[in-house]
């Protein structure tokens, strides 16, 4: 290469970064992990300048999901986060997280033979009515302004991996939907589900060509599974569909599962990620809304020295 040539590759190459800056503007939070009403919510993202919020279940409702809301409620909170200066990045259901017909999911605890059979039944009617359900999802989403919506990949069993032709036959199924509305379905990966590491994910959307379907990445979900999610698992990711990413809070504060989110953002930002990180403070003690302002203020200290 010529000097100009050397000259320009650089100037581009930091033109692109600049473009590509992970900041404050990029950082969102699930409303129902930063505060116990509605309004203590969006009071957090505002005390800390966010931009963006993920919506899950109902601050104080956690079993009311946001996507099951009537069409009225929807439209009342989107123009509430409007005057709040608040848009929605991502909406996280419970989308086929459930026993699939036909399977056998491990538990992790105990069960009595009824309840089992009771939470397999449930399944099974949740799985039969599934594109209904994705279409009063994929309205909620359009009501509150996001494009991205979450999907799981059904109760893990013994076996994952034989199962992901059927998984992705059903995925397919559903980005056939939401592709006409102009919503991406983001796969992730979770414990209790058939696809829980990045490893996963890979194998999974190996299987799932179509750009409607892409990634809500949470590294700290693959740590029981002995997966290192950065180097390791990030490496085996497909970069471009990485449409979300969630950031829990045991990863991010002091303590045995904190994971090295500066390097993880770097890997990110250099590979070209543009989309959100989401806080997902997850801790189950008491200190749940302590625990979401310790996070938010290290997210931002890090991304403060990016």
């Amino acid at each position: 290469m010529t000097r100009r040539q050397v000259l320009a590759a650089g100037i581009s190459s930091t033109v692109l970064h600049a473009r590509n800056r992970i900041d404050r503007s990029r950082i969102s939070a699930i409303t129902d992990e930063i505060g116990n009403t509605p309004e203590e919510s969006i009071a957090f993202a505002k005390h800390y300048g966010l931009e963006w919020v993920e919506l899950r279940s109902v601050p104080g409702a956690r079993r009311k999901e946001y996507a099951a809301l009537s069409e009225p409620e929807l439209k009342a909170l989107a123009a509430t986060l409007a005057a709040n200066g608040l848009r929605v990045s991502f909406m996280n259901t419970s989308l086929l997280k459930y026993p699939w017909p036909g399977t056998d999911p491990v538990t992790r605890r105990a069960e009595a033979a009824e309840d089992r059979a009771k939470r397999v039944e449930a399944g099974a009617v949740r799985f039969g009515r599934r594109l209904e359900e994705l279409k009063q999802t994929l309205r909620a989403a359009q009501i509150v302004g996001a494009d991205k919506v979450r999907v799981f990949t059904g109760s893990r069993v013994q076996d994952p991996r034989a199962l992901y032709p059927r998984v992705a036959e059903v995925i397919g199924e559903m980005a056939f939907v939401a592709e006409k509305e102009k919503i991406y379905l983001l796969v992730e990966n979770e414990g209790s589900c058939n696809v829980a590491t990045s490893a996963e994910l890979a194998e999974l959307l190996a299987l799932l060509p179509s750009r409607w379907v892409g990634i809500n990445w949470d590294p700290q979900n693959s740590l029981p599974f002995h997966e290192a999610p950065h180097p390791d698992g990030y490496r085996l990711l497909p970069k471009k569909r990485i449409l979300n990413v969630q950031i829990k809070g045991k990863g991010i504060m002091e303590g045995p599962e904190r994971l090295n989110w500066q390097a993880i953002m770097q890997a990110l930002e250099h590979d070209g990620y543009k989309g959100r990180f989401g806080l997902e403070t997850h801790i189950f003690d008491g200190t749940l809304i302590a625990a979401a302002n310790t996070s938010m203020q290290e997210i931002l200290r890090i991304v403060g020295r990016l």
